[in-house]
């Protein structure tokens, strides 16, 4: 089903005033959308991640129609609160994994190459997600701006739109952000 972005919008708006009739009308039209974020972010992820793309989609849903206070936008704030939301249920999972790997007092027998790369992966997403979090406390917004193009996938005229700036700024943050996060991950902070 093909819709305008004013069609998502218009429903976003009802649904935000209320109308769980808008918000029934609302997933078919977003639905591919959000595969399309979850499926960027699991393409970051390990090839054996026993977290698949619709489970990913679908716990993002079931967030994202629990936000009671929020006034959506528009489509693009929409899918920038998605993208927040997946990355947070993420790190959740890979913070969850990191700790059933150390085992809980379990003696460890054997540790295969499979599980020494998905260690390294897990830890790396994590140190990114770190790194992250401190970027937002000096700069919300460059934090915002590697959220929404790293993690969701978002193009560098949908993050302006999200974030009701420019393309140019956009542009300029994500180069900005990059640097210093790959500074950041370089000295191990």
């Amino acid at each position: 089903m093909m819709s305008s972005p004013s069609d998502i919008t218009a429903l976003l708006v009802d649904w935000s005033k209320g109308d769980k009739a808008a918000l029934d009308k609302l997933f078919p039209l977003v639905e591919r959308e959000l595969h399309r974020l979850a499926h960027s972010y699991m393409r970051k992820e390990r090839s054996n991640h026993t977290l698949q793309t619709t489970a990913l989609v679908n716990e993002a849903y079931l967030r994202l129609v629990d936000q009671r206070n929020t006034r959506w936008q528009n489509r693009a704030h929409f899918f920038g609160i998605a993208a927040q939301i997946m990355r947070r249920i993420l790190m959740n999972y890979a913070r969850d994994r990191q700790r059933k790997k150390r085992g809980g007092g379990a003696i460890q027998v054997s540790l295969s190459e499979t599980d020494v790369v998905s260690v390294t992966k897990v830890s790396e997403l994590l140190a990114l997600d770190e790194a992250l979090d401190r970027l937002a406390a000096i700069d919300e917004r460059k934090a915002k701006v590697v959220e929404f193009r790293y993690f969701g996938g978002l193009s560098v005229e949908e993050t302006a739109e999200v974030l009701d700036v420019s393309a140019i700024t956009v542009t300029r943050d994500w180069n900005m952000a990059k640097a210093w996060l790959a500074r950041e991950l370089e000295n191990g902070n």
